[in-house]
């Protein structure tokens, strides 16, 4: 379709025509909610008419012809659908509403029938088996592509008989409705929560910032006193700080029990039905179970492997981790009695305190040093020294709240590179957590053109007030950090194929480089780089310093049982060949119990608040984040022994991993960079589990 045709069907619509903004960024500014459903339907009419001719040419089927239709690509600039859903779903997480809400309800059977009409059509699987078994000598990323686009339609059951298509058909569409709904129930469930306060004695232990954030967060809902809400800024610090016991446990259960009420946002038979859809989804695929569907296309490829990942860490880490413990029971007994019982609403309490006495370092003391726009400073300079980019920000490039800053991005050779957005703070119609999304993926068009990518990350990091800027801790730093390994991902992508670009990997590959850039959180050679008083102008103690790199282990053991009990929580789903019926909370309490070095509370659950494994993808993935972590360490190691700004490791990290998206087995690539396969040792090492050997 020629771009008049396009320009001509609508005046209005913004997805219909050329963005023209700078960078073909979204027009945020333009794009109504109207428009969406509008632009998903006509989307829809534009993939069924390009299936009509691909199926319908009478020429032999190639790779070009059928894979990539050479004459209009389907990763090409004008996939309305591709575009409208890019901008919709990463929407709904960033800045939804509830017109945004029943639209989702609406177009999800549409959509989810639309994707099954494609993925189950018998011609154009015949096309793409074909290819598959005669085609022209590739090159490695088309094979890559061409085998993947083979294994996503068998894995989708384009290889079932009727009944069997009929039958997973019912099953997506009502997964799919399903994972929205727990989406949308979470959201509301932990929105609708605050712990409103009138008396100042309350506030007993809060430091300033938590003080002066709850009572912007009160004037906000036009409420006297201060206003605590289950946002991390905001209950993070409350159960640290609070001195008020009945206090952190009311905050602690409602944390904790969000989504587990007798009302319409529980999640309890949504989980169980997820968890019972999916078992049925693989075996009627092949598979006795849901992770052995998933695991063909990871690195870890079997469950066996990765119950031997996560049993090793269990036998290293959890010796350690009740000994963590121990001591903070200790600790708490030291302060109110012998015959004190900790409880979990006490534990970050008590552990700030041991933090303090053993290191006398806490997050309120970093705050004043890690004043958000001088992050930022950092975290761009970081990649700098690193890769030689650099950032400026444009105020021309449209975005979807006044929280969202834009940049452009440029090469060492000051080329443009890639429009970096970044959503910083929490608000009522975004998600919790933070998270990677792009809203155009990198891919080199039929003229050579390399389309750069727009990527963005979306966080919930501490706002600012009336009588402070956002001051951050070194947790938010490190979530910064994280995210923007993922951002550093997508912005280097250097494939011909959109779907091999960037963070298009296998999933227990895509957190390399986001963990890996967690590692320079304690560096100290990074921190001097940025961390200043925000009213001084002071720079970072060195002794502060010392501090953090002495303390960076604190409590290291226990938070990766803490890990590994999600992992295991998630394989006991995913691994089962039964139905799943009965109470999920007591399911949820046996799974991981190896793991678990705290007592439980048996009306708490975490299942029904579990995004990334029942609406976020993870599902018998949740490991990913262990097995990344290997591999991270195991990264960071060449770079310590190098130097952290050593910028041939860097290119060589570059240009073997970050740039290369999926275009070949994780593991080739790894050890393309590294010279050899990852060990645990660097992990160990580095959470002081197993001492370094000293020459």
């Amino acid at each position: 379709m020629s771009e008049q045709q396009i320009t001509a069907m609508s005046h209005d619509n913004p997805f219909f025509a050329p963005y023209s903004t700078p960078h073909d960024t979204v027009p945020f500014d333009r794009i109504r909610v109207e428009h969406f459903e509008e632009a998903f339907m006509e989307g829809i009419r534009r993939d069924n008419e390009q299936l009509a001719k691909t199926i319908g040419n009478p020429e032999r089927p190639t790779f070009d012809n059928t894979i990539i239709n050479s004459d209009e690509p389907t990763e090409g600039y004008y996939d309305l659908l591709g575009r409208v859903s890019t901008v919709f779903y990463n929407m709904l997480s960033a800045e939804t509403n509830d017109e945004m809400d029943a639209l989702a309800q609406k177009m999800q059977p549409i959509l989810t029938k639309h994707a099954n009409d494609m993925r189950l059509n018998p011609k154009l699987f015949e096309r793409i088996r074909a290819v598959h078994r005669h085609h022209r000598r590739l090159t490695p990323e088309e094979k890559r592509l061409l085998d993947d686009c083979y294994d996503g339609f068998v894995r989708s059951g384009a290889l079932l008989d009727e009944a069997g298509k009929e039958r997973l058909r019912q099953l997506t569409e009502e997964a799919g409705m399903l994972s929205l709904q727990f989406s949308q129930n979470l959201l509301k469930e932990n929105k609708a929560y605050t712990l409103h306060l009138t008396d100042e004695a309350d506030l007993d232990g809060l430091p300033d910032t938590a003080r002066e954030a709850a009572a912007q967060a009160a004037r906000e809902q036009e409420k006297e006193g201060w206003v605590f809400t289950l946002d991390q800024p905001s209950y993070g610090p409350f159960m640290t700080y609070s001195t008020r016991r009945e206090l952190r446990r009311q905050m602690y259960m409602a944390k904790n029990t969000v989504c587990t009420h007798d009302n319409s946002e529980n999640n309890a038979d949504i989980c169980r039905r997820l968890v019972n859809l999916r078992l049925e989804i693989a075996r009627l695929l092949g598979h006795k179970t849901y992770a052995d569907y998933v695991l063909k296309h990871r690195m870890a490829t079997n469950t066996r492997n990765v119950y031997r990942l996560l049993d090793q860490l269990i036998e290293a880490y959890r010796p350690t981790a009740l000994k963590e413990v121990d001591d903070i029971r200790r600790m708490a007994r030291k302060a109110e009695g012998r015959s004190f019982e900790l409880r979990p609403w006490d534990f970050s309490f008590y552990s700030h305190k041991l933090q303090m006495e053993r290191y006398n370092i806490d997050s309120e003391m970093l705050r004043p040093y890690f004043e958000l726009s001088r992050v930022i400073d950092g975290v761009f300079g970081l990649a700098n020294r690193l890769y030689g980019i650099t950032f400026r920000e444009n105020r021309d490039i449209p975005v979807y709240h006044p929280d969202v800053r834009a940049y452009e991005v440029f090469d060492r050779d000051g080329s443009y590179l890639a429009v970096f957005y970044a959503d910083f703070h929490p608000r009522k119609g975004k998600q919790g957590g933070a998270w990677m999304t792009e809203f155009q993926g990198q891919w080199i068009d039929r003229k050579g053109v390399n389309v750069r990518p727009h990527v963005s990350v979306v966080m919930n990091l501490t706002k600012p007030t009336d009588e402070k800027p956002a001051l951050l801790t070194l947790g938010e730093v490190e979530t910064f950090l994280h995210e923007f390994g993922h951002s550093l991902h997508g912005m280097f992508a250097n494939t011909r194929f959109e779907s091999l670009s960037g963070t298009n990997v296998w999933w227990d590959f895509v957190e390399l480089p986001s963990q890996f850039m967690e590692n320079y959180a304690v560096e100290k050679d990074f921190l001097r780089t940025f961390a200043v008083h925000y009213e001084t102008g002071e720079p970072l103690p060195d002794e502060l310093i010392d501090r953090i790199v002495r303390s960076r282990n604190f409590m290291a053991a226990y938070g990766c049982m803490r890990q590994v009990s999600f992992g295991l929580l998630d394989m006991a789903y995913y691994t089962r060949r039964e139905p799943l019926d009965g109470d999920i909370t007591a399911f949820e309490k046996k799974a991981w119990e190896r793991a678990i070095v705290m007592p439980q509370l048996q009306d708490t659950c975490m299942t029904v608040q579990f995004s990334h494994i029942m609406a976020g993808g993870y599902a018998a993935g949740y490991y990913s984040y262990k097995w990344a972590e290997v591999l991270d360490a195991d990264a960071f190691s060449v770079f310590k022994r190098h130097g952290i700004f050593d910028r041939k490791t860097a290119q060589s990290f570059r240009d073997n991993i970050l740039s290369r998206g999926g275009t070949e087995h994780p593991m080739t690539l790894y050890k393309r960079f590294r010279g050899g396969e990852p060990t645990v040792d660097a992990l160990l090492r580095r959470n002081g589990i197993r001492k370094t050997r000293k020459k």
